[in-house]
């Protein structure tokens, strides 16, 4: 058995790299808005680390993908009277699709049906073979098929109709007794709990997952069952060394992450452990506790560490198929947009807390942000009525040192200054709402110091020193946009683009060590691009969902920083 002193050690040591990666999804229906989440804020993750990483290729690594096997899948291409090769195809197609519309830079797209994914799956196994962590039994217990997962007593309870069903999904059980492979998940309880307290007790974010994980590991753990009978589960992986069985379809999921970064090849530690792995609350267990053990008895470094989300509600009510509320992104796009769906998601949900999603609210968040706070900050910068040669404009120093003596500018510059630190601190603890709250707070700043020093006033007047003055707010002005284009790549990379492109700002000089403030000392032309930046969103005659009607039942919760 691994030691704790050497995973003590491996924990230890700093991870250069960055290996970023979602859950991957499983293909039993069409993405919905969850899976989107997930997808963008590991994506926010991979595009932080890439502008204040160093530059060399391959130093930031995201992967998703589909997850394709089981008994799910099987049921669900019966359904669709198709073959489960064509129906995963097709499921798969949507989510590349979606992640392609909604700009997730992943480096890999795996499928579990991939080859050498099946590969990957083979050679673990061997390894927890070669460990004694697998025997064979004679398994009896409750299983629940949508949750893919068998479940003890005290993990059960009674529905409406007296029928046994998941305590935490509420899903049907059904009793089954089959031989199976079992992993001895008991041996690595105290490794595990080890780790899950690492990193300075930073290994599971927010940290009341972390408090979860630990009450789960405060009950001895049962040893659980990794195959199922190819008689029942012929749609999966077979064992190597059984072909009458066929891998569980969570441990062949989580090898997911070894294969992308190419185990079993020798070069594959390169670029193992994970640094952050992105997952919802529903499937914690399987990472926070299985896969840390069974990378554990495959003597392999579990990840860095976990960052753990709540849910999306719909008016308050969860999503459901029988309840038609299930949020789908590329229709809601339709008229929010990819970019403005994007930045709802990152700027409204809270990992430690279920988000609410409302028309109405999203609405309001995009025409008053970006468009009205964003969007006309540039248009005005940029507009013929005040800047008719188009440039970023040089800096005037008399004029500079006037305006600093304005409240308005001070605010502003003040907010400037403070900017870059909050915004890296909060990126780095995965609050991507306090990011864009800092920056909103800079942006509002800015169009009352545009307000106040009044330019299109000064653009009437014939005085060298007023236009001088004009040049002067325009310029601190875009330097403030230049600045917000920067930062706000994780979160809406397109938007972030357009205006950097607007600004004519390199594409080398887009990184972090950028934010350092800027004042021009001579005339710089603009792109000739069109500078409406986020049009105002108009809703349709007829409401786009029921909740779009009507004022928000929910009461906005206070939202604390997780830690």
């Amino acid at each position: 058995m691994v030691t704790r002193w050497i995973f003590s050690r491996r924990f230890s040591s700093q991870v250069q790299h960055s290996f970023v990666t979602t859950p991957i999804f499983y293909v039993n229906a069409a993405p919905h808005i969850g899976h989107l989440y997930s997808s963008v804020i590991a994506d926010a993750i991979h595009r932080f680390n890439q502008i204040t990483s160093g530059t060399e290729p391959g130093a930031c690594f995201l992967s998703t993908g589909t997850d394709e096997h089981g008994l799910k899948i099987q049921q669900a291409a019966i359904k669709h009277s198709t073959s489960t090769e064509d129906y995963c195809n097709a499921i798969a197609s949507k989510y590349r699709e979606l992640f392609a519309r909604f700009k997730i830079d992943y480096t890999r797209f795996i499928r579990t049906t991939d080859t050498d994914h099946r590969q990957a799956v083979h050679a673990f196994w061997r390894s927890l073979a070669a460990s004694d962590s697998i025997y064979s039994a004679s398994y009896s217990g409750w299983y629940c098929v949508p949750d893919e997962t068998f479940l003890t007593d005290s993990q059960l309870k009674e529905n409406e109709r007296g029928e046994k069903c998941s305590l935490e999904s509420g899903h049907p059980v059904e009793w089954t007794e089959e031989q199976n492979y079992m992993f001895r998940l008991g041996r690595y309880q105290e490794e595990v709990r080890h780790w899950v307290k690492g990193l300075e007790g930073r290994r599971i974010q927010p940290d009341k997952f972390s408090r979860i994980l630990l009450q789960y590991l405060e009950e001895p753990l049962p040893d659980i069952s990794i195959s199922r009978p190819m008689s029942r589960v012929s749609w999966g992986i077979p064992v190597p060394s059984d072909p009458s069985q066929s891998v569980y379809v969570w441990l062949d999921a989580l090898v997911n992450y070894l294969t992308v970064a190419g185990y079993p090849r020798e070069n594959f530690q390169t670029r193992w452990p994970p640094t952050v792995q992105v997952l919802g609350k529903d499937i914690l267990k399987f990472h926070g506790i299985y896969w840390p053990a069974f990378l554990m008895a495959a003597n392999l470094e579990p990840p860095r560490q976990l960052l753990v989300h709540s849910h999306w509600t719909v008016d308050n009510q969860k999503m459901s198929k029988s309840k038609q509320n299930v949020v789908d992104p590329n229709e809601r796009a339709e008229l929010y947009t990819h970019e403005g769906l994007r930045y709802f998601l990152l700027r409204e949900g809270v990992a430690h807390s279920d988000g609410n999603y409302s028309d109405t609210k999203i609405l309001r968040v995009l025409n008053s942000e970006l468009a009205d706070t964003l969007g006309n900050l540039l248009s005005r910068c940029c507009g013929k009525a005040l800047n008719a040669a188009s440039v970023f404009p040089a800096i005037d120093k008399d004029a500079f040192e006037a305006l600093k003596a304005v409240d308005a500018t001070k605010r502003m510059l003040e907010a400037l200054e403070e900017m870059p630190d909050k915004t890296l601190n909060h990126y780095r603890n995965f609050n991507f709402y306090l990011v864009v709250d800092t920056v909103v707070h800079l942006l509002h700043t800015a169009n009352n110091f545009f307000e106040t020093t009044a330019p299109w006033k000064l653009k009437k007047s014939d005085d060298p020193a007023d236009h001088a003055k004009l040049n002067t707010i325009l310029s601190i002005t875009m330097e403030v946009l230049r600045q917000t284009g920067i930062v706000m790549q994780p979160i809406v990379p397109g938007l972030s683009a357009q205006l950097l492109d607007k600004l004519h700002i390199s594409h080398t000089a887009r990184r972090w060590n950028d934010l350092k403030v800027c004042l021009r000392s001579q005339d710089t032309p603009l792109s000739t691009d069109e500078c409406i930046l986020f049009r105002r969103i108009v809703p349709p005659a007829q409401p786009v969902s029921s909740e779009t009607s009507r004022p928000e039942k929910s009461v906005p919760k206070k939202r604390k920083q997780s830690n």
